[in-house]
């Protein structure tokens, strides 16, 4: 496995607090897997034997309801971790999971973890942690689809795609639009509407880039109070 895949591995958060001899054991053993732009990585009720770890794209997981719609359970871009709970139990996959643009993961098997497991509790702990950060991610979710107005959450969104914290900054739109409504909660014509409004923040659109003004007063709108939001929408 090259090296820089083998780092981003090891900063993921399901490995990074694995002990090191544990790690050199799953990554001895794992492999790397490439898919292309739209190609299914696994179905919905698919045995959950095995764990991916995102080095290079972006993996939605999704299902889809009794209705034939979509609902986007997750993204996950470069050292992001998935099936970790499901696969440790030996259960099936509650989700389709798609690589939304050409991808590598890794692919761990699930059988090899557990046999570590027994033996190093450490590699437990590590297992846990990536689970627990995978549940409050999820609760994040559910606060902003509670707490925001659709503005506020597309707001975040653009700032989680950025590492500055103050200034004015240009970030890349990861996926389509039609994705990023679904992992946000709205219909596509929401999203147009949300973002047209976030003009007024300081944020201009142009095809796959966004331009934000001034971070930091984004922050403080993505920020404010459900109520006020919506009372000067």
């Amino acid at each position: 496995m090259p090296t820089n895949h083998s780092d981003v591995a090891r900063a993921s958060l399901l490995l990074s607090n694995a002990p090191e001899d544990a790690v050199e054991k799953i990554l001895a053993r794992a492999n790397l897997v490439a898919f292309k732009r739209g190609e299914l990585i696994f179905a919905q009720d698919d045995p959950a034997d095995a764990i991916f770890i995102v080095i290079e794209g972006w993996v939605k997981l999704y299902r889809i309801a009794p209705s034939g719609s979509e609902a986007i359970v997750g993204v996950f871009t470069k050292g992001h971790s998935f099936g970790e709970a499901v696969a440790l139990r030996g259960a099936t996959y509650p989700v389709y999971a798609e690589a939304v643009t050409d991808s590598t993961l890794i692919r761990i098997e699930a059988k090899h973890i557990l046999s570590l497991l027994k033996n190093d509790p450490a590699v437990a702990i590590s297992m846990l942690t990536a689970t627990f950060a995978h549940l409050h991610g999820l609760v994040a979710q559910i606060e902003q689809l509670k707490g925001q107005t659709g503005p506020q959450r597309l707001a975040e969104f653009l700032l989680d795609l950025t590492q500055a914290s103050v200034g004015a900054c240009t970030v890349e739109l990861p996926y389509d639009k039609v994705l990023i409504a679904g992992r946000l909660g709205m219909k596509p014509e929401s999203l147009s509407r949300a973002f047209s409004k976030l003009r007024e923040q300081g944020v201009l659109v142009q095809q796959n880039r966004a331009d934000i003004k001034d971070v930091e007063a984004l922050r403080v709108y993505a920020e404010r109070d459900r109520a006020e939001a919506w009372h000067k929408e």
